[in-house]
């Protein structure tokens, strides 16, 4: 084969991949409502890329907001399909190799029914693992490492990780960073070279990145606004009550970090309901800097990133990338 007929084939190759678009974003930024409005104008589906959001009774810490995916219009309510959310238990593991399982999956359906896939979340390692493509179920098992890391204690572990793959620790949710057996697993991936860190060209898809941009102040509002909400008029209190009812220890909903950390402790008298306002507030503040960091460094390996501030702004970037 000549080399110009291999550069055709490489771009006939490239026209015919399926085209999905991602919104990301921090907490608070506004994700769901967009997404929302974006699927109704476009005939999209959603598929969540949010760590939390998989696991069924935990609605309001999560920020499901499912009622927003029922859309009045001029000809009655309009229900948009959403996916990968409430696929499983709390009380159950789920970790990254599932989640991008179910997610292709999801993609080639919606695809197949002629739907423009639309990928929603703040879970920036769910979200770069399903556009670049990451390999992790390929890596094989470390027994070397295993062996030695099954000795260890939990607090042993996450010293390792920390002191080896600090920065990927730090993006890690509350969940993954207090199990042992999954922080095992990263290790191993990320010791085979990187894995983690390794992209390539989904072969289905072609991704159109767009990044919801809010002012630090007004997210600050936002955020202290929300969680007042939450605690106030959702009954986040009663939802994490309910949680613990069914089964789910204190420990466990800790793990699940930010409103289930604090107001499990709330709840077991650890902290007064002042406390437990302010140090959500915190919390949550610097886990939407972190979340804001992850999609920086995402952009600096080299995927494109397009900010944008409102609907109008979506609408133009995803009509543009539809007609290429």
């Amino acid at each position: 084969m000549t080399i110009n007929k291999t550069k055709e084939k490489n771009k006939q190759s490239i026209k015919a991949k399926e085209k999905a678009v991602v919104i990301i974003g921090p907490t608070s930024s506004g994700k769901t409502a967009l997404a929302v409005k974006l699927a109704l104008d476009f005939e999209a589906e959603v598929i969540s890329a949010d760590s939390r959001q998989v696991y069924k009774g935990m609605d309001v810490g999560t920020g499901k907001d499912l009622s927003e995916y029922s859309i009045k219009t001029k000809t009655g309510i309009k229900k948009i399909t959403y996916h990968l959310i409430d696929v499983c238990s709390p009380k159950d593991n789920f970790n990254l190799s599932k989640y991008l399982k179910l997610a292709n999956k999801a993609l080639d359906d919606i695809s197949e029914r002629g739907k423009l896939p639309l990928i929603v979340g703040g879970t920036g390692l769910y979200a770069q693992a399903l556009v670049d493509n990451y390999q992790i179920s390929k890596v094989k098992e470390n027994k070397e490492l295993r062996d030695k890391l099954e000795e260890e204690d939990l607090g042993s572990v996450q010293a390792l990780f920390k002191k080896e793959y600090l920065d990927f620790y730090n993006k890690l949710n509350n969940s993954d960073k207090n199990n042992k057996r999954r922080l095992i697993r990263y290790l191993e991936i990320l010791k085979d070279k990187g894995a983690l860190d390794k992209k390539s060209s989904h072969p289905k898809f072609e991704f159109l990145v767009l990044k919801i941009e809010v002012d630090r102040k007004e997210l600050k509002q936002r955020i202290r606004d929300r969680i007042i909400k939450r605690i106030e008029e959702e009954d986040m209190i009663a939802e994490v009550e309910k949680l613990h009812k069914e089964g789910l220890s204190w420990k466990k909903l800790e793990s699940f970090g930010l409103e289930y950390k604090f107001i499990s402790k709330y709840l077991q008298n650890k902290l007064s309901y002042k406390e437990m306002i302010e140090d959500l507030y915190i919390t949550s503040c610097r886990f939407a800097k972190r979340q804001s960091s992850w999609f920086r460094r995402w952009e600096k390996q080299g995927r494109e990133i397009y900010e944008i501030k409102d609907f109008k702004e979506a609408k133009e970037k995803i009509n543009n990338f539809l007609k290429k």
